[in-house]
């Protein structure tokens, strides 16, 4: 059994798509691109896909995972090819590896989020960032299964802060891009949840929901404040060929391939 982890996105209108809507459109591209699946055993089978920290809907993301199981070995990069061109534009498979290595979900311990508030001065959002910075603690609430619930948002933030670089989208309005770093805790905190912190702390209330995107997810760095690649232990595991390449290298006629 071989095992691909995937990088794929959530761009455009297909942010609003749930997490349930990304899986069926997800094994419809495997079994187009007849991936050989391994499946899991009982009477329901279905093809082994873990998914981890997936984003909440209605945000973009350029950062999300996942992982597979094949009962044949393929080459990752081909295997992504084939499976973005059979995934609609906006869910794209833009890299995947070989797992080398264990704990891909351990990996995952925080996140790199922008946040496009239209409607909001940048002088005004850089102000309420440094109330939230400035704050020990800002409690929020969210409404929960069993009721509502109240947590601290602050904790979870390894760094906020209002950008200066120019929106990128021309035009006569205000809009303050927020660049934020949280770790994943328990309960988890979104942007959504710093965004309520930012109200209570500075009264920072924008007139239209905020566009927010995931940049990256993995493991979070201590010492330089950064977000590494989750998927760079695997990479620095592999040989410098994929091993099914490296064999048909091997058992090509000599002079193969030649003009």
């Amino acid at each position: 059994m071989q095992r691909i982890r995937l990088r794929y996105t959530k761009r455009g209108r297909l942010r609003f798509t749930s997490h349930r809507d990304f899986q069926r459109a997800f094994e419809r591209a495997l079994r187009r691109s007849e991936v050989p699946m391994a499946y899991s055993a009982g009477f329901t089978p279905h093809p082994k896909v873990s998914y981890a920290n997936a984003a909440p809907t209605g945000t973009g993301s350029e950062a999300e995972f996942l992982e597979i199981a094949l009962t044949e070995a393929r080459d990752p990069d081909l295997l992504r090819e084939l499976l973005d061109s059979s995934l609609p534009d906006g869910l794209d498979i833009t890299d995947a590896v070989e797992a080398r290595t264990s704990g891909l979900a351990e990996r995952l311990t925080a996140s790199v989020w922008d946040m496009r508030l239209d409607g909001v001065d940048p002088e005004e959002a850089r102000r309420a960032v440094e109330a939230f910075n400035a704050a020990e603690s800002v409690e929020v609430q969210r409404k929960a299964k069993n009721g509502i619930r109240t947590f601290d948002a602050r904790s979870a933030v390894a760094d906020l802060q209002a950008l200066d670089s120019p929106a990128d989208r021309p035009g006569d309005k205000p809009c303050a891009i927020l660049r934020l770093v949280v770790r994943h805790v328990t309960p988890a905190v979104r942007p959504d949840d710093v965004l309520s912190g930012l109200r209570a702390v500075a009264d920072l209330a924008p007139p239209v929901p905020a566009a927010v995107t995931r940049l990256a997810q993995g493991l979070f760095d201590e010492e330089s404040g950064t977000v590494t690649d989750p998927l760079a232990p695997d990479r620095e595991a592999a040989p410098t060929a994929h091993p099914a390449v490296a064999a048909a290298v091997a058992t090509a006629p000599e002079g193969a391939g030649s003009a």
